[in-house]
């Protein structure tokens, strides 16, 4: 106890009293966290998450969002205290707490301290007063508020955006009376108004929720200022719309305000989508999202699901560009993915292992990181981990993310995505590292890579988070970028094992197919020569897009390829996602295995004249590339 005397003088503990203080520090334990370590983790059981003080030391406060990604919503500092306003909010507010150096903490027996809290109303309001207000409005900010960073993993996946289905927003002045709010819902039948007082920019929304309990606080007459919403859920006029149709569902009273950057141009309701038939997706993703057992994801996994093949059919019969459904597609499996991790976090709770003891970040690569996917598609991932080797329970945090990565791998399987032949897993431990293991790896494979590597490293390039801690990737995308940008015998490499694989094209346009039934596939004749070739030049330019139409679009803004070779490209690159989407489709309605294989055979003469028109795009590109490194092998 005599190590903890001179917090007696210290400002909040010197307003207690002599035995208040005994009962907090009593029974108080000075613990020690490294770097990346949590303190406390969202997914802990109320009954087990602790007081802290921070004696020295910084810590990040961080908030897992419901689409895998963390945010920072503030810093603990020494003096601060941690994980009370958790507890009192009685699981209302989920955080994590994360070292981000060495800490020190006193940690509080929790029973303790809350009774004194009840009993010492002075100490109760200091406490609640110091972190309570700044909590609550940066919990609120970050939690509600649409943000640009956040919804860019579901932008630009629809043909349908929200301007085609916007109407005329209603403004209401923030002095006005909430009884001309009522009438003007009434008259417009609406069901909410944006509050504005330049019919611009919104200051909040007023709707039927916000007017009853006015009328039922006798408040009528007050200006709706003061019962207006401030959060609401808003989008860009011109993001797609399924995500949209997914709130509406679910929050049926509200309306989504669309902007053009920061003006209010319109609002999305539910009656705006009387005209649109394809309701699964929306219904599905939500399904997904509220899973809480492998099974029922199971059922929702694509190659199972047969109403999310009837609606990816409807999307082909609708004649929407094959690359953007299979980004669709993709989006709808990262949400499996989020799911099975999340649901794998909590197994691994239920077992008594504790939620994850650093911060990690889970990565898709290969066709599911470039946003490229068709049913027939199994696992590429990996993890990076925040760096602990510094840290006293080095061997408890690797067996911890050993396991825990062996489950999700296992979900992903049972989901319907194959175990990766080639090993690119995150049970695998190449593909499950600390963050400076991968620097390392990655300047090993630049260095020393050989032809069997090319592979594994061409399916790396392409990673993209999904879960996690973004930053960590963010770090790791920028490292890379910057190293194979100056690598020049690594683009020549690249090239190599790209040009071994050729467009089975003949000069008079004669489709070269393997075996009696003349099958061609798909992926590796064709489209990964397209890709493979995009990658290449990207990576010379240092461009960090990862999806092959966005580096087409990122070279031509560079002034790289011109913008008609690049339309070239993304048509060939429509019409093989398109042969291939729909060869997949046949298989699982014939319950055959799914493959990448297109039987020229079965073929008739346009879709044969249209097949001849992509593989000789495909094949262009690939003399493009053959002409460069013939080039540099000279020079």
């Amino acid at each position: 106890m005599t190590e903890f005397e001179l917090f007696k003088n210290q400002y909040p503990f010197d307003l207690l009293a002599e035995e208040e203080f005994e009962n907090i520090f009593g029974n108080a334990v000075v613990k020690e966290y490294s770097t990346n370590e949590f303190i406390i983790h969202e997914d802990q059981s109320d009954n087990s998450i602790d007081i802290h003080f921070l004696t020295s030391g910084l810590a990040n406060n961080i908030m897992h969002r419901s689409n895998g990604k963390q945010l920072s919503v503030r810093f603990y500092y020494p003096g601060d205290l941690i994980g009370v306003m958790i507890l009192l909010t009685s699981g209302e507010m989920r955080f994590s707490v994360q070292a981000l150096e060495p800490v020190k903490t006193i940690c509080f027996e929790r029973e303790s301290f809350l009774k004194v809290m009840s009993n010492n109303t002075q100490f109760s309001k200091v406490v609640m007063d110091g972190i309570s207000n700044l909590m609550k409005s940066l919990y609120d900010e970050v939690k509600y508020k649409s943000s640009t960073t956040d919804d860019q993993d579901d932008r630009d996946l629809y043909k349908k955006r929200a301007d085609a289905y916007m109407e005329p927003p209603t403004f209401i002045h923030p002095e006005s009376s909430i009884e001309k709010a009522a009438r003007m819902l009434q008259q417009q039948k609406i069901e909410a108004l944006i509050v504005s007082d330049d019919q611009k920019t919104m200051l909040g929304m007023i709707g039927y929720g916000e007017i009853l309990r006015a009328y039922f606080e006798n408040d009528h007459n007050n200006p709706v200022k003061a019962y207006m919403s401030q959060e609401a859920y808003e989008i860009n006029e011109q993001e797609f719309i399924y995500d949209a149709l997914s709130y509406l569902k679910h929050h049926p009273t509200e309306i989504i305000p669309v902007l053009h950057k920061d003006k209010i141009v319109g609002i999305l309701r539910q009656s705006s989508f009387f005209t649109i038939k394809n309701s699964v997706y929306f219904d599905l993703t939500y399904r997904i999202s509220n899973a809480s057992t492998i099974q029922e994801i199971i059922e929702l996994s694509p190659t199972y699901n047969q109403r999310f093949q009837k609606f990816i059919s409807s999307l082909i019969e609708d004649n929407m560009f094959a690359y953007d459904i299979a980004e669709l597609m993709t989006n709808y499996n990262d949400r499996i993915h989020k799911q099975v991790v999340q649901i794998a976090e909590d197994e691994m709770i239920a077992e008594g292992l504790g939620a994850p003891p650093i911060n990690y970040c889970f990565l898709v690569m290969g066709s599911e990181g470039r946003k490229e996917q068709a049913f027939s598609t199994d696992q590429d991932n990996g993890m990076i981990l925040a760096d602990y080797n510094h840290s006293k329970h080095q061997p408890r945090i690797k067996a911890y993310f050993e396991r825990f990565t062996t489950k999700i791998n296992y979900m992903l399987n049972e989901c319907g995505f194959p175990y990766c032949n080639g090993g690119i897993m995150a049970k695998e431990e190449k593909w499950r590292k600390q963050m400076t293991e991968w620097h390392t790896s990655v300047d090993t494979w630049i260095e020393k890579m050989d032809a069997e590597e090319i592979r594994d490293f061409t399916i790396f390039m392409d990673f993209r988070p999904i879960f996690g801690d973004y930053s960590l990737a963010y770090e790791l995308k920028k490292y890379v970028t910057k190293r194979v940008q100056k690598s020049l015998s690594l683009h020549q490499l690249l090239m190599k094992d790209t040009l071994r694989f050729r467009v089975p094209v003949q000069p008079f346009g004669r489709i070269s197919g393997v075996g009696k039934k003349r099958t061609l596939n798909l992926k590796k004749s064709a489209i990964m020569q397209i890709v493979n070739a995009v990658r290449i030049y990207s990576m010379k330019y240092g461009i960090e897009n990862i999806n092959t139409v966005s580096r087409l679009n990122a070279l031509a803004e560079h002034e790289r390829f011109h913008p008609r070779d690049v339309e070239n490209a993304k048509t060939a690159l429509h019409r093989l996602m398109l042969f291939r989407l729909k060869e997949n489709l046949k298989q699982l309605e014939n319950t055959e295995v799914l493959s990448n294989d297109l039987k020229l055979t079965q073929m008739n003469k346009e879709e044969r004249r249209s097949l001849r028109e992509a593989l000789i795009i495909a094949k262009r590109l690939q003399q493009v590339l053959e002409l460069s490194y013939n080039r540099n092998r000279v020079m």
